[in-house]
């Protein structure tokens, strides 16, 4: 898809790891926010985005694999934008404001053998610094940059985006990273809990089950989990101009478009992280409750359908733990 006006965005992806990095590089420093609702957040300059903190604008937001060691590839990005004269005036220096939050993706079948302190670090700092070169106005989804090495309970999680375009032109898009501890289809089958906000059969068109599967409400978790060990992470991007507080609540909001495409979601072993991000270049909802709540429910529907084109649009690679759900319901032949 189209990536959004005033925004790009860039993977970096390293098969043989089975991990990598996405980065959201505003043209000019952007109004945000964060929320997390998961109980293991692998996260940097989250307190940062809290509002009444100094700061109100961001130069970037990182998702990456890796765990805490992908944090790193915050370096890269801040190296790549200071290099530019991005970041926060203080007198003389630019100090490039990167927010940024990692899922788990350590036990996904990747080659790990250089993970540890040191060649973690200078890793993901190299794919924060390609990250930023690939950023484009088009956006890849499926096994690419953070989402490269993501699982779900039952299959291949995946990188997903969705935009969502309001009555008066205003945008609202959704990217997330998935990697939940739970599902994001209907039980065994291959529908999609996403189904109701489907678009354009953007992931397979196959609306709901009638009736619904008796396996639908069953906790299906991944084997053996373990704190940090997954996470979905989320951006929510909208032209609409922003305060930090509307920002805020809009990030909050966005949870529960985990909610809506995941079983169980937000639970003590996911690190669930959504961020929202105003670029301003539309219209104004400053002082207007009506029309944010608009763009609340926007944000949810919108990140729903973004879970589920993730999970969707994976593909398989060898040593994968799970199946990509094109492969278990036929329709893999990518690999």
């Amino acid at each position: 898809m189209q990536s959004f006006p005033g925004l790009t965005i860039g993977h970096a992806t390293d098969t043989k790891l089975k991990s990598g990095v996405t980065v959201f590089l505003p043209d000019a420093p952007a109004v945000a926010a964060v929320h997390v609702a998961g109980g293991a957040p692998a996260s940097r300059e989250t307190d940062l985005l809290t509002p009444g903190n100094l700061v109100e604008r961001v130069d970037a937001i990182v998702l990456s694999g890796g765990s805490a060691f992908g944090l790193a590839a915050a370096d890269g990005v801040m190296e790549w934008l200071a290099a530019r004269g991005r970041g926060f005036a203080v007198g003389p220096t630019h100090v490039p404001i990167v927010p940024a939050s990692s899922l788990f993706d350590l036990t996904n079948g990747g080659d790990k053998s250089g993970i540890a302190p040191g060649a973690a670090h200078a890793t993901y700092h190299a794919l924060g610094l390609a990250a930023c070169e690939a950023a484009d106005s088009e956006v890849a989804i499926g096994s690419v940059g953070a989402g490269t090495g993501a699982t779900t309970a039952d299959l291949k999680g995946g990188f997903g985006a969705a935009e969502t375009v309001l009555a008066d032109g205003v945008r609202v898009a959704a990217f997330a990273a998935v990697n939940a501890v739970g599902r994001a289809t209907l039980g065994e089958t291959p529908y999609f809990r996403a189904a109701p906000f489907e678009k354009d059969e953007e992931f397979g068109g196959l609306g709901l089950p009638s009736p619904l599967p008796a396996d639908a409400d069953a906790i299906v978790t991944k084997r053996a989990a373990e704190p940090q060990a997954n996470t979905t992470l989320a951006v929510i991007a909208t032209d609409c101009a922003l305060s930090r507080d509307e920002a805020k609540r809009l990030a909050i909001a966005g949870h529960d478009g985990l909610a809506l495409a995941i079983f169980p979601a937000h639970t003590p072993f996911d690190g669930d992280t959504v961020f929202a991000l105003s670029t301003g270049t539309g219209g104004s909802a400053t002082g207007d409750p009506v029309r944010l709540t608009e763009l609340c429910a926007a944000a949810a529907a919108t990140l729903a359908r973004a879970v589920a084109r993730g999970v969707h649009a994976a593909v398989a690679a060898p040593g994968d733990p799970v199946p990509t759900w094109r492969r278990r319901y036929g329709a893999d032949t990518r690999s």
